[in-house]
Order: structure tokens, then sequence, then C-alpha cells
């Protein structure tokens, strides 16, 4: 993700989107893979598709490669439309979780196939495969073949060898799948590190959530074939437009009940006989009377053993506990039968749990802290 913190095209009118998509449905049969989207992404951005297998998110990424038309609506990539423009004359590469290298040959080897096949002058692809090395710290391994790399360094020729035609975007199909957890992580901001030196928007198509949240720039989170929510990804976190994306983006908590104030950006929602009222934040159109839910994250719910003074708190009894190394998972049943989950992180060494299976406790909330959807 580009570092600066003042990079956000999406929130500048005068702002020229490298790809957008009008009104594009793609549809196999009677099947509707992708309905209806409108979506634009800026140059330099890192940007994510986001959801679960079967969503439609690989689908809309063969459509900007070019090896799959649309159905109905348009896709421009700075500015044309490509609309019958087929794969090889985009100024769009791909990668895929297969790395799909050539066996037989070098990395050197494997990074000038496609550039000799492409109108660089010969006395200039040896200069460009040793600017590819360097970017992905591979000078040392330029004469071996594929399966005398790891995993990783796999991943950094097929990046590099993307790379290697100075494409307008690069498309990530699920690029880090074949690579192991911490593997996983040190790649994410290796990716990102490449990606702010070459200044090239990257897409990448991804059912991992924390990995989606370290690259991306903005993430479209989708579902059934459409976009449910774009977004930075702390707002996807923290503001999220629906319980779906809520659900799907880390752990929550969900309460559903009825509006019974509003005020402004602040509501409230009973939700059970004889408990008070929970105060949260909405953006949603809402008015009293409605069905909505709450909706908090685990990392925001004290726990303790004293009752504490707030209006959100609740009294239970803890079910389950998940120690998770430098995290607790807290699961406390309330007398109405809901179940909260409450995390703590574990900064000091634990000889002994202050609280500990069957206790009594309360949990409890700002105002502020949980956010009130539409049910």
């Amino acid at each position: 993700m580009v570092n600066d913190t003042a990079f956000a095209p999406w929130d500048d009118p005068q702002a020229k989107p490298l790809i957008r998509f009008d009104g594009v449905t793609k549809t196999f049969g009677n099947f509707t893979a992708i309905d209806d989207i409108d979506l634009t992404i800026y140059p330099k951005e890192f940007f994510a598709l986001l959801g679960p297998s079967g969503c439609g998110k690989t689908t809309l990424m063969r459509m900007l490669a070019g090896f799959e038309e649309t159905t109905k609506g348009t896709i421009t990539i700075d500015g044309q439309n490509m609309a019958g423009v087929p794969a090889n004359k985009r100024a769009v590469n791909m990668m895929f979780q297969s790395y799909a290298l050539f066996p037989h040959l070098s990395v050197a080897d494997n990074l000038a196939f496609g550039l000799k096949r492409s109108d660089m002058p010969k006395s200039e692809i040896q200069g460009r495969v040793d600017e590819m090395l360097r970017l992905v710290q591979l000078q040392k391994f330029a004469k071996r073949k594929p399966h005398q790399l790891s995993g990783g360094q796999k991943q950094r020729v097929a990046l590099a060898r993307a790379l290697a035609k100075a494409p307008k975007l690069l498309l990530l199909d699920e690029p880090l799948g074949a690579l192991d957890k911490k593997l996983r992580q040190e790649t994410q901001f290796e990716l990102m590190d490449i990606q702010e030196k070459t200044g090239t928007t990257f897409v990448i198509v991804t059912h991992d959530q924390e990995e989606a949240m370290t690259v991306a720039s903005r993430i479209a989170v989708m579902d059934n074939g459409k976009i449910i929510q774009v977004d930075t990804p702390d707002r996807i976190y923290e503001v999220p437009n629906s319980v779906y994306v809520a659900d799907f983006i880390g752990d929550v908590n969900t309460i559903e009940g009825t509006v019974s104030a509003i005020s402004g950006e602040n509501a409230e929602l009973t939700w059970g006989d004889d408990t008070p009222a929970l105060r949260a934040t909405t953006s949603a159109d809402l008015t009293v009377g409605n069905s909505a839910a709450f909706v908090i994250r685990p990392e925001k719910v004290a726990i303790s053993t004293t009752e504490p003074d707030r209006h959100n708190r609740v009294q239970g009894a803890v079910e389950d506990i998940a120690y998770l190394g430098n995290l607790s998972t807290y699961f406390v049943r309330l007398p109405n039968g809901t179940l909260i989950k409450a995390q703590t992180a574990n900064d000091r060494r634990l000889s002994q749990r202050s609280i500990t299976w069957e206790d009594p406790v309360w949990l409890s909330w700002s105002d502020t802290a949980g956010i009130v959807l539409r049910g």
C-alpha cells in the first residue's frame, strides 16, 4: 500500500481512475456471476477484491485481464473501452497462484522470456532483467532453475516476470496461497514495498481477510456477484455498512433488536426483556421501530469481576476461554442465552488467571465502541 497518508484519489473529484466498471454484468447460462457492478480503481492503488469462494471476484479479475467478455456494461482501462480487446493487447499482466514458471529455464531466462517476444530492443533486455532481479533481491539466484528455489523465491520470480514489461496494471490471483503462514506474512510486506517502488496499480484477489487488510489501499467486499462495500481497511473494519461485512472481516459480536431512539449519529437498541437498551453510533438510515443489529468487536468489550460505571454493561458467566498466546478470548453467556466474546491482550505472563471458567463477570463498552446496522 502507498504509505503516503495523503494518498486518497478516491476522495478527489478531479482524479481520473485507471479502471472503471460501469454496469458490468457477467452471466454463464442462467447463472449471474457478476451482477451490475460499478467500480473505479485509481493509478498506484493496491486494490483488493475480497470475498468467499464463488462470490465473483475471480470472474471480475478475468474480465479485466481479457479472458472473459462482459455480458452487459463496459470496462475501461486508462480511458480505453476494453470491449473486444484481447488479453495480449492490454497493458495488463497477471500473476497466478501456481506461478507458472518454465521449469527448464533459469530465473533470468524466465524473466527474459516475455521481453524477447515484445517490441523491446534486444540490447535493453538484459538491463531490464537485471533491474527486475534487483527489485525482488534475487541477483544471486539468476542462474538457478525453479526447482532449486523455495516457495517464496518462486513467488518473487513470478512477480518480477509479471512486472518486467512494465504493465499499467498487475492482477494477482491468490498469489500467496501456496506459502506457509509466516512466509505469507513476510511476503505481504515485500509485495507492498515492490508495488510502492514501481508505482504499478495492483489488484489482488483473495479470500484472506488479514491479507487484504494488510496490503490494500482499499478493499471491495463481494458477495453473490455484488460489491457490498468499497472502502479503506480501517473503515471496512470500524464502520462496516452491513452485518455481512462486519461478520466477514475479523471477529464480531452481533445482537439483534429494535431501534428505540435515534439522535443524529447515535441510536439505542432494545434487545430483550429486563435488559437495558444498548447505546451506539450508526451510519445507517434507520428510524424508530426498525429491526436492526448491534455489532461490536471482541477487543472493544471490557471484562471485569466488579460492576463497571458504564451505561452499556451486562452480566454473565464465563463459558469458555481461548488462549491464543498474545490474546485471550472469553466467551460469556448472558442470562437470556446470548453469547458475547471479550478479548484481552496478554501483556504479562500468565501465572494464574484472575478470571476463569464459570466465574460471574461484567462485560462493558463505551457508547462509541459498537455500531447499529440495518438488520
